[in-house]
């Protein structure tokens, strides 16, 4: 049998092209794992954060101009309404963040229920891909599968143990297609051995400001065993490669306004006291009253709003939420994700070069990137 699809992933990205397709009985989903939808259901905690209120190319690394128009015409309203339309209750965190209202299940059920007749196959290690005779031949570790059309949505190197792997680029390599270096992203920072006081503070979540670049993130951290985390620190992570980043631990505070005070530093500062103490000591400042440094002493603890160094590493695709880098969108047609070097094939979501920053962005890019694919096979079908 030819199948008139084959789509390689069966995530979210996947999982929207085949729900929106006109025709769905000739199409064929190969996915690694036992189940579809693997990432969906772990992701938020549970509960999927599948859009933002605000969705705006400058939120993600990627070709701005490239990723414009698809993100304009398969917007967050479009996706709110698709979902909305079948039946998901969401919830609104921290005023943006859209994350569904029980649990991730309800909206990986509803993509399921869409994506009927296509035909599953699972536990499927594809191996290697060729083209005959305008026929794309895939090989797996159970058989071979022939179609027309190839969508590749196998996602990034994230999340290993949900079954991710590099298949998608080396099909893109294996015809000629550019694929930039990935890397991990929306991930922890690894500490060079003079910030390893971070590491003591471990469990501590503070509201801070974290630049990096041009770019900046004021939201908390959180001081891990192996390091850095929470959110501030993995949006920073997404635009950090190497060299320095900076962190404001009181944003929005007038330090000025303590100069003369007669209190200790610790009790005098908005921030939990194992911190303050740590920093201090990391400073060989004493915690004494804030009158009672001197001049240099008061320049050195300044510092504490624009605390510079450099991070070690990440930690790594494992603890990476997706993977920045991959196919490159110089290679793709934006109007319908196909190949410019190879008709009828298409990439779609987390393979690409493009990485958006946490909150959502990830998913819509998927969904949208997907239904701009699955629109463009749709209306060639009609032709």
């Amino acid at each position: 049998m030819i199948y008139e699809n084959i789509v390689i992933g069966g995530g979210a990205s996947a999982l929207m092209f085949v729900s929106s397709l006109n025709s769905k009985d000739k199409t064929l989903i190969l996915e690694h794992n036992k189940k579809l939808g693997a990432k969906i259901l772990v992701s938020g905690g549970g509960r999927c954060n599948f859009t933002n209120k605000e969705i705006t190319p400058k939120d993600y690394l990627a070709n701005k101009d490239f990723i414009k128009p698809i993100l304009k015409r398969y917007s967050n309203q479009w996706l709110l309404r698709y979902f909305t339309k079948r039946g998901l209750q969401y919830d609104i965190k921290n005023s943006r963040e859209y994350f569904c209202k029980s649990s991730a299940k309800e909206l990986l059920d509803i993509l399921l229920n869409q994506i009927k007749p296509a035909q599953v196959k699972l536990n499927q290690d594809v191996l290697s891909v060729k083209r005959e005779d305008n026929i794309f031949i895939v090989k797996s570790n159970k058989n071979l599968f022939k179609s027309k059309n190839l969508i590749i949505a196998s996602g990034g190197l994230s999340f290993a143990k949900l079954g991710s792997s590099d298949i998608g680029y080396k099909i893109a390599e294996s015809f000629g297609i550019k694929v930039n270096k990935t890397n991990p992203a929306l991930v922890g920072f690894t500490l060079q051995k003079e910030q390893s006081f971070f590491k003591s503070l471990s469990g501590i979540s503070i509201d801070c400001e974290v630049k990096v670049l041009d770019r900046s993130f004021k939201m908390p951290i959180l001081f891990a065993h192996k390091g850095i985390s929470g959110p501030a620190i993995l949006n920073a992570s997404l635009f950090w490669s190497r060299g320095a980043i900076s962190i404001n631990f009181l944003p929005d505070f007038d330090l000025n306004k303590l100069r003369d005070s007669k209190k200790s530093i610790a009790n005098a500062l908005p921030l939990p006291q194992r911190f303050t103490k740590a920093f201090l000591a990391h400073l060989n400042l004493q915690n004494c009253s804030f009158s009672k440094l001197t001049k240099q002493e008061w320049q050195k603890f300044q510092t504490i709003q624009n605390y510079t160094f450099a991070p070690a590493g990440t930690f790594g695709y494992t603890k990476a939420e997706v993977t920045k880098g991959g196919v490159s969108l110089d290679e793709i047609d934006n109007n319908s994700m196909q190949s410019k070097r190879v008709k009828n094939l298409f990439f779609i979501g987390e393979v690409l070069d493009v990485t958006g920053r946490l909150g959502g962005f990830n998913f819509q890019w998927a969904f949208s990137s997907a239904k701009n694919c699955a629109e463009f096979i749709n209306k060639i079908g009609k032709d």
